[in-house]
């Protein structure tokens, strides 16, 4: 494990984000109704800041490294490839779940873990 996958863990854990009740959030079916969302908006959690972009760009801040990615909506998911202060976290494809205010992703499909963030 690098020493930043061990930072990030204890950051994450030290300041968790409170999980938003799931039955406030609504799947995000299309890729306009995510672009809505988010464009214009920052993405943030505890130490982290991000910007989805119209034309597939990922860029902001994962603690003190550079997040760089790309994306694209695929079968009613949020498909992305990230790299993280020069570490690849690969391609996956999410489940977006949204109240206006909030997203979370959930990755593998809906199936894996989920992150919260505030739009701001």
């Amino acid at each position: 494990m690098s020493n930043r996958f061990a930072i990030a863990i204890a950051a994450a854990v030290t300041f968790a984000v409170p999980q938003i009740a799931l039955a406030e959030l609504k799947r995000v079916e299309n890729k306009s109704e995510f672009m809505s969302l988010v464009q214009g908006k920052t993405l943030s959690r505890p130490l982290v800041r991000l910007n989805v972009s119209p034309d597939g760009k990922i860029t902001g801040r994962g603690a003190t490294w550079d997040v760089t990615g790309s994306w694209d909506w695929k079968n009613g998911f949020f498909c992305r490839d990230l790299n993280w202060g020069g570490d690849e976290l690969g391609y996956n494809c999410q489940a977006v779940l949204a109240n206006g205010s909030e997203v979370r992703f959930i990755a593998d499909q809906g199936a894996g873990q989920a992150a919260d963030f505030r739009l701001r």
